[in-house]
């Protein structure tokens, strides 16, 4: 079993920055990709980033440019570093990690004001 712990969310201006990070604890070998969706009220659950063991990088288009995904292997912690927010950046994010099975974080809310 993985858990996982969120932290760094908040409220934040519009063009401001934000930092996440989740840190996975508890029983597996490896956990090839980790990574971030979100989720909006009244919307679907949408890939953010992903990144692999390896540091291979998945964005979605809408935060190319402004969001970095990264890991530390030795802590099983990957990060999100957000800059230049919109409103529309406005979502719980939730952290993903991919092992034998596919395991969530409880989320963590961002609020980017205008």
């Amino acid at each position: 079993q993985v858990q996982l712990v969120e932290s760094g969310g908040g409220l934040v201006q519009a063009g401001g920055s934000l930092r996440l990070s989740c840190a996975a604890s508890g029983r597996f070998s490896s956990l090839n990709t980790m990574g971030w969706y979100r989720q909006a009220p009244g919307k679907q659950r949408d890939l953010v980033a992903t990144i692999t063991s390896a540091g291979n990088t998945n964005y979605a288009d809408s935060v190319k440019g402004r969001f970095t995904i990264s890991r530390d292997n030795a802590k099983n912690t990957v990060y999100l570093q957000m800059n230049s927010l919109k409103p529309e950046d406005t979502a719980v994010y939730y952290c993903l990690a991919i092992g034998v099975l596919r395991y969530w974080g409880q989320g963590t809310q961002v609020t980017v004001s205008s």
